[in-house]
């Protein structure tokens, strides 16, 4: 028996990678020392990974930006527009992920969306008429040999053919189209590193755990039939993760592959499939570590559910890539007691390795501790908590009135203008706001100092929005870290990592809280900055709330009790809030629901009885308390909504936000099918690319939206907040978009 991982997380111990390449965006180090700064991590990553006693090593999981996106740029996958661009390869590959607007052009950044069920995210390749796929980049081939040059050998891996053409975008084309251009292209890659000494490859096939049934099966079989005809001596390994592959297990064992990669956490019905046979000629890389969560793993019950499997060749493994996990426990300051209970990544190779040995035999020491760990009890129940919970009734989740009549009477209370204008609620967090929380949070100024600094930021803010014209205005958040981190510190229940990054895209880390025990609401949150900021305006400030569910799913959430239970405690707490803003003169709340999508099955079977038909009563328990004249705002960001569209209805808000415009407003034409009810404000345009929309781009995006949604409806707002933007360009943007409302007004 052996061990493996699918991945490691790239950004490093201390997210060296995100500041060597923020600081090549700045043009402050040059394009040698960012790659010299990416080996140097690549190689201490493998040589832990080594150390740690794990026997076989992947490569090529590390990326500047993206995988998927690596994938796209391998395979020439590129829009025309960037190609033309006269830059180097690695600027045009950031020009793919974040856009261009400089002396060469003005390109647009590929869209963006969730990975899978996780608060990573991809870049969507784009195909279309003009796409020739071939290979234009030795990436694979470099960081392979790197590795051998250090004396590792490691397994290539790589997004697999059917994932990649699975998540892609076509325009005027079909997947169909691409098949044998892209085996030829696979194929090469096998033939290449072959001969580079490489044993294995990982072929990544996550989309394989979703429901594959006609067209996409069709396509699967396709691919495969074609493409493990010429592997140049390769094995393959087939690797899926986020759930089990109910639909193609018996296609998966029967293919010409070595190995079959599959997920014993997240895959309700993966022992159940191998328990049905799995063949003696293949080996079964297990997925028995969890790679999304931080808990230690329970070790009898990962050695009581390998023997059951009665499969012959094991190797153990994780249930996905340790990209989703923070990259050490070592630099935590817990208490022993609680760290006991916590594995991050380097901890995970630990534990794989002590499996092996107790499942050897060689190791009874690592296995006793372990029952210990699991035999005490970790928390206290919080009894006022759970009698709450269990008086719920039906009515708890309803609002009164009904949203047509709140809309009549919001209406007449706030007297906006057609279109109006606002902000998704942060703006740019700026090295002094940085700096400051930090010197407060280590007492080395005062409360009174600190409280006229973040006075002061809100002032300004304030005023920058009554200059240019914004109808609904916010107070910045400031004060705030994170949009999950910051509530989960005021609530009971919670603990924080001081170094527990995740990436979340590109150089973007979040360092998500970890439910702890039963959540509950001790004192208020938001209601001091919210209150200050309303009294210094008569314009209307917005109130903004994380909601319930979003909190959950960028939180490492408990597995002692289920995450409904943790929810609906999590609403609990937040309705008290939404009611104390309220009491406090705060009319429009907003409670954000960016990761509303996150935890959704990816089996559309399982939506609603598995997910949703708990999650969206949660949001609704939020705010079914409120007055009718207050408006309740929701947003949701860089997911795929058009096909919950009536779900999301359900959440009964009065105005929705979401990001469109990296996806091409592509969801209003769902809106407009199916009669949506709520006001809506698609972002016009993205802020997570630093390029500066102009008025007319502005105006055009809104004359598109206006072409699917009614007039009256429909609010003019970013993507998304502005905290991860400088000041100048988030100003420049938001001004262009309040001159573009104002002039399309004036059209209509």
């Amino acid at each position: 028996m052996t061990t493996s991982i699918i991945g490691f997380p790239r950004i490093g111990e201390n997210r060296e990678l995100k500041y060597a390449t923020e600081k090549y965006w700045r043009k402050e180090i040059s394009e040698d020392e960012l790659q010299e700064s990416a080996r140097a991590l690549r190689l201490s990553h493998w040589e832990l990974i080594k150390d740690a006693g794990i026997d076989e090593i992947p490569s090529n999981d590390f990326s500047f930006f993206d995988t998927t996106l690596d994938a796209a740029f391998l395979f020439n996958i590129v829009p025309e527009s960037v190609k033309q661009l006269t830059l180097s390869s690695l600027d045009r590959y950031f020009a793919l992920a974040r856009g261009y607007q400089g002396a060469e052009g003005d390109v647009k950044a590929l869209p963006m969306k969730k990975w899978f069920n996780t608060n990573y995210h991809y870049l969507v390749p784009q195909f279309s008429e003009k796409t020739e796929i071939k290979l234009t980049d030795n990436k694979i081939f470099d960081e392979f040999q790197e590795a051998k040059d250090a004396g590792i050998q490691t397994r290539p891996v790589i997004v697999g053919p059917f994932t990649l053409l699975s998540l892609s975008e076509y325009h005027d084309v079909k997947a169909e189209n691409f098949v044998d251009d892209l085996v030829d292209a696979y194929q090469t890659i096998f033939e290449k590193l072959a001969e580079q000494g490489a044993h294995w490859i990982q072929l990544d096939e996550p989309e394989l755990v979703k429901d594959v049934t006609g067209e996409s099966k069709k396509l699967f079989d396709e691919i495969y039939a074609k493409l493990l005809t010429k592997k140049s001596g390769l094995k393959v390994l087939l690797q899926t993760y986020f759930g089990d592959v109910r639909d193609v297990y018996n296609d998966l064992i029967n293919l010409p592959v070595e190995g079959i990669g599959l997920d014993f956490i997240e895959g309700r019905k993966t022992a159940e499939l191998v328990h049905s046979g799995f063949p003696d000629d293949k080996i079964l890389f297990a997925g028995v570590v969890n790679g999304k969560n931080i808990w230690r793993n329970h070790y009898e019950n990962t050695i009581n559910l390998i023997h059951s499997l009665g499969v012959k060749n094991v190797v153990l493994s994780t249930s996905c890539s340790l990209l989703h996990v923070p990259f050490t426990i070592e630099n935590e300051e817990f208490q022993e007691e609680i760290k006991q209970h916590f594995a991050f990544a380097k901890e995970k190779l630990t534990e794989l390795v002590e499996l092996q040995n107790i499942l050897e035999g060689n190791d009874d020491s690592a296995e006793a501790d372990n029952k210990k760990l699991f035999e005490k009890a970790r928390v206290t129940p919080n009894a006022k908590v759970a009698e709450t919970i269990k008086i719920l009734n039906e009515e708890s989740f309803i609002r009164h009135p009904a949203l047509a009549e709140r809309a009549k009477i919001q209406k007449e209370e706030f007297n906006l203008p057609l279109l109006p204008t606002t902000t998704i609620g942060s703006f740019p967090q700026t090295r002094e706001v940085k700096r400051t929380r930090a010197k407060f949070r280590r007492n080395e100024i005062t409360q009174e100092e600190y409280d006229k600094f973040i006075a002061g930021h809100i002032d300004e803010w304030l005023k920058w929005q009554e200059d240019i014209g914004l109808d609904v205005l916010v107070h910045g958040e400031f004060e705030r870290n994170d949009m999950v981190e910051y509530f989960g510190q005021n609530l009971d229940g919670y603990l924080f990592s001081k170094n527990g990054w995740v990436q979340s895209y590109g150089t973007r880390g979040v360092k998500p809280p970890i439910i702890w025990g039963d959540v509950a609401r001790t004192r208020p949150i938001t209601v001091k900055w919210s209150k200050y900021a309303q009294s210094k305006t008569d314009k209307i400030v917005k109130g903004m709330l994380t909601g319930p569910v979003t909190i959950l799913n960028w939180s490492f959430p408990r597995e002692d009790i289920s995450i409904k239970e943790s929810t609906l405690q999590i609403a609990l707490a937040i309705q008290e809030e939404v009611l104390d803003l309220e009491a406090n003169g705060i009319r429009i709340i907003q409670i954000d629901e960016a990761a509303l999508r996150e935890k959704l099955p990816l089996r559309k079977t399982d939506w609603f009885s598995e997910y949703l038909d708990w999650a969206i009563p949660a949001f609704r328990l939020v705010h079914s308390k409120v007055k009718p004249e207050t408006q309740i705002h929701t947003h949701m960001c860089y997911s795929e909504f058009t096909d919950i569209i009536p779900a999301i209805e359900q959440m009964d808000a009065d105005v929705i936000s979401f990001e469109a415009s990296r996806s091409k407003l592509e969801i209003l034409d769902e809106l407009q099918k199916q009669n949506f009810k709520l006001q809506v404000g698609p972002g016009v345009y993205d802020i997570h690319s630093p390029r500066i929309p102009s008025v007319d781009e502005i105006k055009n995006t809104i004359h598109a939206i206006l072409s699917k949604v009614p007039k009256e409806k429909v609010w003019i707002n970013p993507d998304c907040g502005l905290k991860t933007r400088g000041i100048t360009e988030a100003k420049a943007s938001v001004e262009n978009l309040t001159a573009a409302a104002k002039e399309v007004r004036e059209e209509l």
